[in-house]
């Protein structure tokens, strides 16, 4: 039986975004991701469970959990309620 090594992520993506179509699909969710980790790291700092983050804004904690898992395509708006309640500031650059 062979033995298998265990792979840390680091190097799996690494070696991963060698091949050009997944590097490219990888950098079109950089923004995505960003901000993400973003509203899940200040959420965190702020002490607060998506529950209350969401009683915060007058929503559910579902639409929270979809968005710190990549499931929803938050509006502008919403995002800047959340941006306000975790005592932040939304900026978009063009």
């Amino acid at each position: 039986m062979d033995k298998f090594e265990p792979v840390s992520f680091r190097d799996a993506l690494k070696d991963a975004l060698e091949d050009p179509e997944f590097k490219k699909e990888y950098d079109s969710l950089e923004l995505e991701y960003s901000i993400i980790e973003q509203v899940l790291k200040k959420r965190l700092e702020n002490g607060l469970t998506q529950k209350e983050l969401a009683e915060k804004i007058g929503t559910k904690q579902s639409a929270i959990a979809r968005l710190e898992s990549g499931n929803s395509n938050p509006s502008v708006a919403f995002l800047s309620k959340i941006s306000r309640a975790l005592g932040g500031k939304l900026q978009v650059t063009i």
